[in-house]
């Protein structure tokens, strides 16, 4: 009903123009002494005509809004299936969107063009950089000192930051390469805490990690990174204490920290790309261990990761220190449909 009303008032001028002429005609007729059945007579026989032409009109009304409102969701693609124009006005329409149409995909393709060769320079930059990064670790390592530890910490974070920036464009980009296996989780946290050993050392702070025999169905490279950077802020924010890794139940992997905690109105935030908080935007350990501003990115690139390995991750927060709670999927777990 609604659209019917909503075709009578786009055709409101030619209806009134229409009821005007044949009441003219009318009145006319009446006047001149015409007898009463002709004028009704002569005025049916309009109606009638009136009607079939209003009834043809409608109906191409009807389907050019029908075609018009299927092209929702493929105007953007292709202008193909534009309903035929009826006049000139039509006509100008249809060469303002194709003109519209070509520019979108002149920019759209330029964008693509500029994206690739970004990504692709970038990508190549920052394996290139892997390069002088070992260096330097193989030079510090030949060394005993308080400042090589120092920079052996800080180009530890280098290298973590080169590893985010090549995952952040990886997960942008047209092709993943998860692969969902078994994988022993032992594994993957020994690689994790046998890097960052070094700056547990020169914190001081303690490792509470029993070994275990738990096999997960995850992509290992994938969920390293993400314990690597769990581990990673856990020592970014811990001034002193310990750091604890382990399975609780549920298939839930923990890393607690006896840290500065997370403020309570910046939790429901902290997945969010960019956000850092207010302890982010700070300095907290010092100097001597480097933990500077963050950069938002560590915790969004975390959860973009578990969410297509099929986790989930979670933070719990006070200031007794925070804690990491990641769901695994064990390894017994069948995912055939």
């Amino acid at each position: 009903m609604k659209f019917f009303s909503n075709y009578l008032y786009y055709r409101r001028r030619i209806i009134i123009v229409i009821l005007t002429v044949g009441a003219v005609f009318a009145l006319f007729m009446m006047l001149y002494g015409l007898p009463l059945h002709a004028v009704f007579y002569a005025g049916a026989i309009c109606a009638v005509i009136t009607a079939a032409a209003a009834f043809g009109d409608f109906h191409r009304y009807w389907r050019k809004f029908r075609t018009l409102r299927g092209l929702k969701n493929e105007i953007l693609l292709t202008l193909e299936h534009l309903p035929d124009c009826d006049n000139e006005i039509d006509e100008c329409y249809h060469t303002l969107l194709e003109l519209l149409h070509e520019e979108k995909r002149t920019l759209h393709t330029n964008s693509d063009r500029r994206y690739n060769e970004a990504v692709m320079y970038f990508t190549m930059w920052a394996h290139q950089i892997k390069t002088p990064i070992s260096a330097m670790s193989l030079l510090l390592q030949g060394m005993d000192t308080d400042e090589s530890r120092e920079l052996s910490g800080e180009l530890l974070k280098i290298e973590q930051y080169v590893k985010m920036a090549l995952c952040y464009i990886h997960m942008d980009g047209e092709n993943s390469d998860y692969v969902l296996k078994k994988c022993p989780l032992d594994k993957i946290i020994r690689a994790a805490v046998r890097k960052f050993s070094p700056q547990f050392i020169r914190q001081h702070i303690k490792l509470v990690y029993e070994p275990m025999d738990y096999y997960v169905l995850t992509d290992e490279k994938w969920l390293l990174f993400v314990v690597e950077q769990v581990i990673s802020n856990a020592l970014k924010y811990t001034k002193r204490g310990s750091v604890t890794i382990a399975v609780l139940a549920d298939n839930m992997l923990s890393v607690r920290d006896t840290g500065i905690g997370i403020p309570a109105e910046d939790l429901p935030r902290i997945f969010e790309r960019g956000y850092t908080g207010n302890n982010g935007r700070g300095t907290f350990n010092g100097p001597k261990t480097g933990a500077q501003a963050s950069t938002g990115i560590g915790l969004y690139l975390c959860k973009r990761i578990c969410r297509e390995l099929g986790h989930e991750i979670t933070v719990q927060s006070d200031n007794t220190g925070t804690e990491v709670l990641i769901r695994l999927t064990p390894a017994a777990v069948d995912t055939r449909d």
